[in-house]
């Protein structure tokens, strides 16, 4: 889930005032559809719309795009091919504006910076063209980084980025766009969604980075911000990940993208509550919900049977079920977490059913679902699938890498599959 703070009905509008130490970020205004996230033509970054009652915050990310141009001017990503890079960072992002949290990237962005410096510096390497023309001369932007300021705007960035992209392969000037996303599940799932969109010639162009900035991160290609930019500094090859999308009998309704997991149900439902929340209060409130779904989401939807379908990547039918559901989660592959690091998908399979079950049973076992105890408990089933497809009489919530929508009896039958693999990504060697 994306820590920015929205409005309940989740528009381009939002009114946040957040305590960064002794600094009050606050925004209120409605942003133009067709405004570029930075304000280029302004000349002015997003952090200057907003009211500061100190500089230092501003200089926080001064220091977090200098620490990261320091490291891509010494990165051993496509060493064959030119680079250049553009981070995009949600300034109201956990991981910047949580005091501890911030502490501790501040520690393990300097420690990679001299890691970095040890390797040589690299030749034809450089801030993107969009950073610095979207960033309107700002220190920031020339240094690679932008700030976004609502939702859509990493989308708008990405595909910024594609279009050069495109001019640039039309002209025959190979090299390598590097996207580095600096904030929660929310702006990786935009990054990710925009560049899916890109034909399959422009995409071989990028490789996209996903620091753990937010709250949760479990989209995040590591846990940790020094596990993360190592990907930077040590050799690595790029690989294609797959996504997930999912699609319904309703004309005009998706198709939806995740890249870590989409899931039905219960889970859904708290992602939905606890959006809710941070429009309206700082905090991590997934737990909370968690403990409040097993007493009441059965009072709030009704937990009918789902008749599912499993398919393998031939299109086979390998299985059928007919169950009352309490949620049914796949992931891009295995061993995959939601919610802060709770581990639904603890082993190689990337499908996990939960079956309805009794309060006392839902008090007693909902632990073991953030530890991935779970395997081997009648209630829950694992398998590996391509696709699965369900068909209900009730609605239900899905919720897409944290975004939630409600799916109805007429949106069935819905289904689940994993996409061609698609977004250039890095790996360790």
């Amino acid at each position: 889930t994306s820590p920015r703070m929205k409005t309940q009905d989740n528009k381009n509008h939002y009114n946040h005032v957040h305590d960064f130490g002794e600094v009050i970020l606050h925004e209120g205004r409605q942003r133009d559809p067709d405004e570029k996230p930075a304000g280029a033509a302004a000349g002015k970054n997003p952090v200057d719309d907003c009211v500061f009652s100190c500089k230092p915050y501003y200089m926080e990310f001064e220091f977090f795009a200098e620490g990261l141009e320091a490291i891509c001017s010494h990165s051993l990503v496509a060493p064959d091919r030119s680079l250049c890079w553009t981070v995009i960072a949600n300034p109201v992002a956990g991981g910047f504006t949580i005091h501890s949290c911030w502490k501790r990237h501040r520690k393990a962005l300097n420690a990679c910076v001299a890691r970095a410096a040890q390797n040589p510096l690299r030749e034809g390497a450089g801030p993107s063209r969009i950073a610095r023309e979207w960033g309107g001369g700002d220190s920031l932007g020339n240094r690679g980084l932008l700030l976004t300021r609502g939702p859509g705007d990493a989308a708008a960035i990405v595909k910024a980025l594609i279009d050069k992209a495109g001019e640039d392969a039309r002209n025959r000037a190979p090299g390598i766009s590097l996207i580095i996303s600096a904030g929660g599940d929310g702006t990786s799932l935009e990054v990710m969604t925009a560049l899916y969109a890109a034909p399959p010639a422009i995409r071989s162009a990028f490789a996209v980075l996903r620091l753990p900035m937010g709250t949760g991160n479990d989209g995040a290609d590591a846990w940790e911000l020094g596990d993360a930019l190592e990907l930077l500094i040590n050799p690595v090859t790029l690989a294609r990940q797959r996504g997930l999308v999912l699609r319904t009998a309703t004309e005009g309704k998706g198709p939806f993208l995740a890249f870590n997991i989409l899931s039905v149900g219960l889970d859904a439902f708290v992602t939905y509550m606890t959006n809710r929340m941070k429009g309206r209060f700082s905090g991590d409130f997934y737990k909370l919900w968690v403990d409040i779904a097993a007493l009441f989401y059965d009072r709030l939807y009704k937990v009918g049977p789902l008749e599912i379908h499993v398919y393998d990547e031939a299109e086979r039918i390998v299985n059928t079920l007919e169950e009352k559901v309490l949620l049914l989660a796949v992931g891009v592959t295995g061993h995959r977490t939601y919610g802060s690091h709770k581990r639904i998908l603890p082993d190689d399979r990337n499908v996990c059913i939960v079956r309805q079950m009794s309060l006392f049973r839902k008090l007693a076992l909902k632990g073991l679902f953030s530890t991935g105890g779970h395997v081997g408990i009648p209630e829950a089933i694992l398998f590996s699938a391509f696709k699965v497809r369900f068909r209900g009489r009730e609605p239900i919530l899905a919720q897409m890498d944290g975004e939630a929508v409600l799916l109805d009896p007429a949106d069935f039958p819905a289904s689940i599959e994993l996409t061609e693999p698609a977004i250039p990504v890095l790996k360790r060697i």
